[in-house]
């Protein structure tokens, strides 16, 4: 009876959803391509609820580029009844992938130190089946894995403070951890955030999703990798986390380095400035899916802008052409507008500044 039901389950969380609902439009870099990705997601061969290619009708149903379903190679709960080698969740996903690039990868389960981490880009996840785990990063890097450090700030295992231990240096310094997650899921540790601009580590988001991921609302998102990729396949992707061109998108935050955030807010902005005697209005078009909240930052007084809006930040929506009214006062007919973006950090604590000039 148990059987019929796991089979039956099985059988309703394969059927496939058809409809790619959403495409989140975020524009390209120049000389790449913005890729929307999530490498840290589980299915029945390990800890997650569903068969795999739910995962890439879910990321297909998203608009999603690229995923790695990365189950755990030493916590399977389902093992006696879903009976597979650690490459099989990889192996139906890729048979069924929709055009979605997915990557063999694989979860190292282990305690703290040194945590959980992800090897992704495996050739065969089988051989990291073994007992002392740093024999299991060893033979990820023989592979040339993209291995990185899954959520740091985990309260069970770190309830009190998110510490970087000696065996992380030990994995660190022999090439063995490339990447940290800045965010897991809903969480965003500003530790892995400090740590990846320190050890010059890739910024990863991922959702490390287990039961069937929600249908969001118009504007909502999982977490996510955006890679800026010189093209669209698995070879890119790697040499791109390899070179740390990610940033992190994490609700209506990007996190990432400075270079990429402001990047990424010129190329979703086409900003149209009109003057009269006394006045300038900046149209802001936003041609992306992206919101940005724009602060004041310190700036000449004799400029009047952002009036209305005290400690609210003025946001400009997706999707959207919004125009603001700047005062030139006691004669003056240029200066700087400055201002931050709220959302988009560049190190923990600080949002990126911007100027427009008028």
């Amino acid at each position: 009876m148990k059987k019929l039901f796991l089979l039956i389950l099985i059988l309703f969380l394969t059927l496939p959803v058809f409809a790619q609902m959403g495409n989140i439009v975020i524009p390209d870099l120049e000389g790449y391509v913005t890729l929307k990705c999530d490498f840290h997601m589980h299915t029945v061969f390990s800890d997650g609820t569903v068969w795999p290619t739910v995962r890439v009708n879910e990321a297909y149903r998203e608009g999603l580029d690229a995923i790695a379903i990365t189950d755990h190679i030493e916590h399977r709960p389902f093992k006696a009844d879903v009976i597979g080698s650690l490459n099989r969740s990889y192996e139906i996903a890729q048979a069924s992938n929709r055009g979605i690039i997915v990557i063999r990868g694989s979860e190292i389960t282990r305690g703290m130190p040194p945590g959980h981490f992800n090897a992704i880009f495996l050739s065969d996840a089988d051989e990291l089946m073994k007992e002392n785990y740093m024999d299991v990063f060893r033979a990820a890097k023989a592979q040339n894995a993209f291995i990185f450090r899954n959520h740091p700030g985990w309260i069970r295992q770190q309830p009190d403070v998110t510490l970087w231990w000696t065996e992380h240096t030990q994995l660190f310094e022999q090439g063995m951890m490339h990447g940290i997650e800045v965010a897991n899921g809903g969480t965003y540790f500003i530790e892995a955030h400090q740590w990846c601009l320190d050890k010059n580590l890739t910024m990863m988001g991922t959702s490390d999703v287990h039961n069937p991921m929600m249908i969001f609302e118009p504007g909502k998102h999982r977490t996510m990798t955006l890679v800026f990729a010189r093209e669209k396949t698995a070879e890119s992707i790697y040499e791109a986390l390899m070179e740390r061109r990610t940033a992190v998108y994490y609700n209506e935050f990007i996190i990432g380095e400075e270079k990429y955030l402001k990047e990424l807010f010129e190329k979703s902005i086409d900003i149209n400035i009109t003057k009269s005697r006394n006045t300038a209005n900046i149209t802001f078009n936003n041609k992306s899916d992206l919101v940005f909240h724009l602060k004041k930052d310190s700036h000449d007084p004799r400029l009047t802008y952002f009036r209305n809006t005290g400690f609210t930040p003025y946001i400009i929506r997706p999707q959207s052409t919004q125009t603001i009214t700047v005062r030139l006062n006691d004669g003056i007919e240029s200066g700087d507008v400055n201002f931050i973006i709220e959302n988009f950090l560049t190190t923990p604590g600080q949002e990126m500044k911007y100027t427009i000039g008028i």
